[in-house]
């Protein structure tokens, strides 16, 4: 593609050469550079892309998108924008001609809750016969293959790569999680969705957005590229938001009257019962999902399902048929008298939704594994020891993915919370010891909550990520017992 057709709708100055050229490819990281691509220089949290304009080049890059000028090699054609984020999503959409206006999109933010919605989503739309992916937390799945994820929303040029892909499989729908950071850093810039979905906003990534009002505002930002909103309006957030956008919007609660509700909720540890109400139609759900706050996801996605015209009996059907999701609310019977369960909860408020949804029905004692990761938000630590402690009968503080950080220090910081509340607790920094201990403890009716880490099977480290499949080494501990 010429490179002036990608640049045709991106305000820019040429600074040398010509747009005049055949661009074969797109890099926003010069090492995936080829012979004939554009290379876009953005501004990371380590490093800088104007930093390596040279060693672009030098791998064959014939135009250069930055923000700053300064010596260019010759050669090259060198295109000064604005914004240079915002500048790679709309010349990768431009360069993929746009699949993703082939794919209906539903997108979902907040701060739980998004993984299990967009899965609910696709169970329901999988049963009304739909060609539907997923991209998100755990896996993007596109078709019959998972690719690994290592973001919960893509950079937008992986994003365009996705969508080409779907494009070709004639996929009808795509579900996504929006982060906020996606949103903030203008990952899904240019992107149109038929339905946003608001679940929830908590205290998380305080350290990336500073301030809640920050938070908040990123969140807003999905409802802008949106043709209609979700909300939930039991959630104070979900109000607020509601008050702030100008498309037509679904309501989503339990505690409320609203659009879309649930009544006669009941909990238990295998399913989540309710009945579902819709104007004048009511329908019994049997949510194969423990959880007030599975009921709420549950909600979410009949809400989106109802905007795109699918019947409640469908939706019935679609969310019954959920065959779970990985790391979420996943049991696994000790044989023993009590059960673990493994859960992604790594916030206050995911943490509390769980172990609320335990104590509902637990017949012994509720023993927590937790810790916080590294080089992320430091505020909710203490606060999250405090949630163990008060919801436990014992906590046990471990490392979760310490990243850059002393695993030691990380607990250190959680310690005050647990310790306010005075209950019995253990701090063992090695996670799988932390794992032994409470499996070792574990009495007939306990239930062994392990939190934080869910689907994930590594645990990343200072200077290595290792191999850390939580299911595995439950199971394996549970087998040498």
């Amino acid at each position: 593609m010429k490179l002036k057709d990608i640049m045709m709708n991106i305000n820019h100055t040429i600074l040398k050469g010509t747009s005049d050229k055949e661009i074969e490819g797109i890099a926003y990281d010069s090492r995936a550079v080829k012979e004939g691509y554009l290379f876009v220089c953005i501004k990371g949290f380590k490093a800088d892309g104007h930093d390596f304009i040279n060693d672009a080049v030098k791998k064959g890059a014939k135009a250069i998108i930055l923000e700053k000028e300064g010596h260019l090699p010759d050669g090259v054609t060198a295109i000064k924008v604005g914004d240079s984020r915002m500048a790679l999503a709309l010349a990768s959409a431009a360069f993929f001609e746009h699949p993703s206006k082939n794919v209906k999109l539903i997108g979902v933010t907040g701060t739980n809750g998004k993984t299990t919605t967009t899965y609910l989503i696709k169970s329901i739309l999988d049963r009304c016969g739909y060609n539907v992916s997923i991209l998100g937390t755990i896996s993007n799945i596109i078709g019959n293959k998972a690719i690994d994820a290592s973001r919960t929303t893509p950079e937008s040029y992986d994003l365009q790569v996705l969508f080409s892909e779907m494009r070709q499989l004639k996929t009808h729908y795509c579900i996504m999680e929006v982060s906020s950071h996606s949103l903030e850093l203008k990952r899904v810039a240019g992107l149109s969705f038929n339905s946003g979905i608001f679940t929830n906003l908590t205290r998380d990534h305080l350290d990336f957005h500073e301030t809640f009002e920050n938070y908040f505002n990123a969140k807003l930002k999905l409802f802008k590229s949106s043709k209609t909103a979700i909300i939930n309006i039991d959630d104070e957030y979900g109000r607020k938001m509601k008050d702030n956008i100008e498309i037509p919007v679904i309501t989503y609660a339990e505690k409320e009257r609203a659009d879309v509700w649930a009544t006669d909720v009941e909990i238990t540890a295998n399913f989540s019962k309710f009945i579902l109400n819709y104007k004048e139609e009511k329908k019994e759900i049997m949510l194969p999902m423990p959880g007030r706050f599975n009921v709420y996801n549950a909600l979410a996605a009949a809400a989106s399902c109802i905007s795109e015209g699918i019947s409640l009996e469908d939706i019935k059907k679609g969310l019954e048929e959920i065959k779970g999701v990985p790391g979420r609310s996943e049991v696994i019977d000790s044989g023993r008298g009590f059960t673990v369960i493994i859960d992604y909860a790594h916030t206050p408020d995911g943490l509390e939704n769980i172990l609320n949804t335990v104590r509902e029905y637990v017949q012994g004692r509720v023993i927590t594994i937790f810790g916080c990761g590294g080089d992320r938000d430091k505020t909710k630590r203490t606060i999250m020891g405090e949630v163990a402690a008060k919801l436990s009968e014992i906590a046990i503080v471990t490392s979760d993915n310490p990243r850059s950080e002393d695993p030691e220090a990380i607990i250190k910081d959680i310690l005050p919370g647990v310790i306010k509340i005075n209950k019995e607790y253990f701090v063992i920094p090695d996670r799988k010891e932390a794992i032994k201990r409470a499996i070792n403890l574990g009495k007939e009716g306990d239930v062994i909550v392990v939190a934080g880490k869910g689907h994930e099977t590594y645990q990343v480290l200072k200077d290595k990520t290792i191999d850390f499949d939580e299911k595995q080494i439950i199971n394996e501990i549970l087998n040498q017992m």
